[in-house]
């Protein structure tokens, strides 16, 4: 059977694993089984993910990433080097907690910095910007930028990264692509959707 997907020799992809095509996985990097990673993916040197993770097409792994059971990342999320993710709120070695797994969801688009730790149990919002070295403990909005820890939100960032600027109407336009956003009640929308 032909493989639509690349591997690095070094890479180990256990059996049951769903990849997509045009995802690239690099040097010491393990796919566990019952995990399914989409399409145009990248993941870097020396990750782990799983088993039974779901990561959507287009997010980009940087080295030295374990994404463990219970994380799910939706279309395009980008996680910056060494960032951390945690499955069990209060570990003990002398504990089996696999049972208390926290599911950790980030939306469609959200980028996480180098260094982060990602406390398990949170949702990380659509095209949010957790800064590096950042720690979060809680649920993150919709394009909310965050630093510092405990992390805290400083601004908004817009799907291109950069920090949106409102004008006198709480209206901001998007540096990539020209959507208009409104922020009303500490929320962001786009102008025009309900």
């Amino acid at each position: 059977m032909e493989k639509h997907y690349f591997a690095h020799s070094t890479a180990l992809i256990d059996d049951g694993v769903k990849i997509g095509e045009g995802t690239k996985i690099w040097h010491f990097s393990h796919i566990l089984e019952g995990s399914e990673i989409g399409k145009n993916c990248s993941f870097g040197q020396n990750c782990v993910v799983g088993p039974r993770v779901n990561i959507a097409d287009g997010c980009k792994i940087q080295n030295n990433i374990s994404i463990y059971e219970g994380v799910e990342c939706e279309e395009n999320v980008f996680l910056g080097p060494s960032m951390v993710f945690t499955n069990v709120i209060n570990p003990r070695a002398f504990i089996i907690r696999r049972n208390e797994f926290k599911k950790t969801l980030l939306k469609k688009g959200c980028s996480i910095g180098a260094n982060a730790t990602i406390v398990c149990g949170v949702c990380i919002g659509e095209y949010a910007f957790v800064g590096a070295g950042s720690v979060i403990i809680h649920d993150v909005p919709a394009y909310a930028l965050m630093v510092g820890n405990p992390a805290r939100q400083i601004g908004w960032v817009d799907k291109g990264g950069n920090r949106m600027s409102f004008n006198a109407d709480n209206i901001a336009i998007d540096s990539y692509d020209g959507t208009q956003y409104i922020l009303s009640n500490q929320t962001i929308r786009i102008l025009g959707e309900n």
